[in-house]
């Protein structure tokens, strides 16, 4: 009596539902493992069942239906102590006029698993912390059982998220796999929470979320972070009103092309240097890259002789550190001048590199100036990415791009994913 009350607590189990009995095996479960943490001592099985006279409603319209069979089913719940747990029940189903057969809910899990709520909740506390192959091993499940617990929560949480008001939204792209496949990665930066996720990153991916507001959502948006891609300026502006007041192209980005730049004129340098003996440019790649109050001390002796030397590659770098110290600006026509007398200054340069990025930067001018005026970056996009990158890293990559989606979204889109014992179920 003692152990039903109990596991008619822990599984939430209310009239008509009621445990008949709690079977102790004490026989090993798993008896293979010689590690004492991956098997054991035995196996506790909660048989539970519903009163035979108590009405059946159907769980799509709670309308009262007829009953159609009994079928056993067997849920996984979390382990009691050192004894493996299971739930078994003879679940009835019905047969509705309108939906058809379908399973009635049961108030311990979701008709779509085969786990508990309860084991489902600890599983996915587990997952936020660890991979797919280190929970699957060490809560004995296999990686098919795991990815459906992922795919399950996710699906819950996108079905709970409520509609909130996007003002400042950053889009950014992220690698997929190898071959240059990507996919599109839309970031509310008010809650630093993924929004949207879509394969590719052309026009249509990105067009795929704009579709999905509403025209009054539209107009709220503020600013549009993003790199300089095309496809994601076509589609901004044909569906965002005044988007060219809101594109943002933030310093980070800016940052890469000119030091891609430098980088250009370094190699280029370097191998006119080599000719001549000269080698003084040799592994001096990352000292341009890098941030000189960051080097050690080794570092900045030979960087600092580089960057007081006539090189081409010094005179890149300086125009890269001046372009830097442009966005500290509050206002817009200031901002400008002193943009347009820094292009003048890189085209004079004689550095092709240079006067291509100077070019790159003049025909973005504005959407730099809204980044500057309004303080927006897209810092929380890139952090976003690299948790992404180090998911993927984790899993060791993904085949499948429902599973990648998937697990963007569990990590990085803010939703609540954990199941609720006694909520209402669907067809099985």
């Amino acid at each position: 009596m003692i152990e039903r009350d109990l596991y008619r607590t822990i599984l939430g189990v209310e009239p008509p539902w009621h445990v008949v009995s709690v079977d102790i095996d004490k026989r090993p479960w798993h008896p293979e493992s010689p590690d004492p943490f991956q098997h054991w001592k035995g196996k506790i099985t909660v048989r539970v069942d519903r009163d035979q006279e108590s009405p059946l409603c159907c769980p799509q319209c709670q309308k009262p239906c007829p009953g159609y069979d009994r079928r056993t089913r067997t849920w996984r719940h979390l382990d009691t102590c050192q004894f493996h747990t299971v739930v078994v029940c003879e679940v009835p189903r019905i047969q509705c006029q309108e939906h058809g057969v379908h399973q009635v809910s049961v108030p311990w899990a979701e008709s779509s698993s085969r786990f508990t709520a309860l084991f489902e909740a600890f599983a996915i506390t587990w997952l936020k912390e660890a991979s797919f192959a280190a929970v699957a091993r060490l809560l004995h499940l296999s990686w098919d059982q795991v990815d459906g617990i992922v795919g399950r929560a996710v699906k819950r949480g996108l079905a709970r998220r409520t509609k909130s008001s996007m003002r400042r939204i950053a889009v950014d792209e992220t690698s997929f796999q190898k071959r240059h496949e990507y996919v599109t990665v839309v970031t509310n930066q008010d809650g630093n929470r993924v929004e949207y996720i879509a394969d590719g990153h052309g026009k249509a991916s990105l067009d795929g979320f704009w579709s999905t507001l509403e025209p009054d959502d539209l107009r709220k948006i503020e600013s549009v972070s993003m790199d300089m891609w095309r496809p994601y300026m076509r589609s901004t502006r044909e569906f965002v009103p005044d988007a060219e007041s809101k594109i943002c192209f933030d310093k980070f980005h800016v940052a890469k092309h000119l030091g891609e730049a430098v980088d250009r004129v370094r190699r280029s340098e370097n191998a006119d240097l080599w000719q001549t003996g000269d080698g003084r440019l040799k592994g001096s790649r990352f000292l341009w890259l890098k941030n000189p109050s960051t080097m050690s001390d080794k570092s900045w002796d030979r960087f600092e002789s580089l960057r007081e030397s006539k090189l081409k590659t010094s005179r890149a770098w300086h125009l890269k550190e001046v372009a830097m110290s442009l966005w500290s600006f509050l206002r817009r026509g200031w901002g400008r001048k002193a943009w347009m007398k820094w292009i003048g200054w890189a085209m004079r340069s004689r550095l092709e590199p240079m006067r291509q990025a100077a070019k790159m930067i003049k025909n973005h001018l504005e959407g730099i100036l809204n980044a500057i005026v309004m303080r927006v970056n897209n810092a929380g996009a890139e952090s976003i990415n690299a948790k992404i990158q180090k998911i993927k890293r984790q899993a060791c990559g993904f085949r499948n791009r429902d599973r990648f989606r998937n697990a963007i979204y569990f990590h990085c889109g803010g939703l609540d994913l954990c199941p609720i014992l006694g909520t209402t179920h669907t067809k099985s």
